[in-house]
């Protein structure tokens, strides 16, 4: 049960895979949330939340916001105690307009919600990141993601048109410069790539690339994103573990093992040989050894991570209830 002083929390990009799921745990906890949605008046982003375990106890409020509208924001922030900033564009398709329709709203979308958390007195600000902000040709360390320590090289995303990495790796380096130049405390959460039961009524990126992997098709993405597996609901109780633990600082690798694409797909292959998932060759994969506990600092603070097992199962089991799979 959350504590007298810490039991409002703002939650933006909550009716998302990983934002619905901050919601039921927040809720589950007696905590009250303001949630923000793109559209209030689509019940694809609303119905969902709404209908969870204590929203009918005026425990949800709903707030229509635009990143790029600092007011809007501010509006959702006011009287909360705390935020969980999980909100940022995110699509598999190559954008035609990066820079207006990828990489400003996350960099300038997160500066808002830091400045809107720091006018109203927020306590902390925890703010979903990626694995992706730490992979590709990760600066003096070429090939491999090593720890918290590491950045995705923003030249080589550039040059790769790898425009998802760069938005989350540009929008983290934003947030980490406001925070120490206004004071504010911050912790990041940086998951590999989400997999588990969807809430949403949409499938969201990530279980759609994986759906299609599933399908026999090689992901129009680098397999090198492929670099550790976690399920939503450890991400979403990451969050709220950072969020409640005083202690916590920095950043967060949030996964249940540092793993290759070929790994899911050899789990796959054992779980469900019905499917026929594509191999990669090995020369496609980044160089680094898999780790089981990549993650050791959120298990120092208690974490445990479901098995690939249980991740995968989840992960085919939600995709057959949409209909996507057979």
């Amino acid at each position: 049960m959350a504590s007298e002083d810490r039991k409002v929390m703002c939650v933006t990009g909550a009716s998302g895979f990983i934002g619905s799921w901050i919601v039921y745990f927040l809720l589950r906890r007696g905590y009250a949330v303001r949630a923000t949605v793109k559209d209030i008046q689509d019940e694809k982003e609303t119905k969902h939340l709404e209908s969870m375990e204590g929203a009918d106890e005026s425990r949800l409020r709903l707030f229509q916001i635009d990143l790029l509208d600092y007011d809007s924001i501010v509006a959702a922030v006011a009287g909360a105690s705390g935020v969980i900033h999980v909100a940022s564009p995110c699509t598999i398709d190559f954008s035609r307009d990066p820079e207006r329709e990828l990489l400003n709203p996350a960099r300038e979308g997160t500066v808002n919600v830091l400045k809107a958390a720091k006018e109203n007195g927020i306590r902390r600000v925890v703010i979903t990141s990626s694995i992706s902000a730490m992979t590709p040709r990760v600066s003096g360390l070429p090939e491999a993601v090593g720890d918290e320590n590491c950045w995705s090289d923003e030249d080589y995303c550039r040059s790769k048109e790898l425009w998802y990495p760069l938005s989350k790796t540009i929008a983290e380096k934003a947030a980490w410069k406001f925070a120490k130049e206004e004071g504010l405390d911050i912790v990041v959460v940086n998951p590999g790539i989400v997999l588990g039961p969807m809430i949403p009524p949409s499938v969201n990126a990530s279980m759609l690339v994986t759906l299609f992997v599933i399908q026999g098709k090689i992901p129009d993405v680098p397999v090198d994103h492929f670099m550790g597996f976690v399920h939503v609901k450890d991400v979403a109780l990451a969050h709220i573990l950072l969020y409640e633990n005083p202690s916590a600082a920095g950043r967060y690798l949030c996964v249940e093992a540092a793993t290759h694409y070929n790994d899911f797909a050899a789990k796959m292959a054992e779980l469900y040989p019905e499917y026929k998932m594509p191999r990669v060759s090995d020369d496609c994969l980044p160089k680094v050894s898999n780790m089981k506990e990549a993650s050791k600092k959120l298990i120092d603070l208690g974490m445990k991570f479901a098995s690939l097992d249980h991740i995968v199962q989840d992960c085919v089991q939600s995709l057959r209830t949409k209909g996507c799979l057979s």
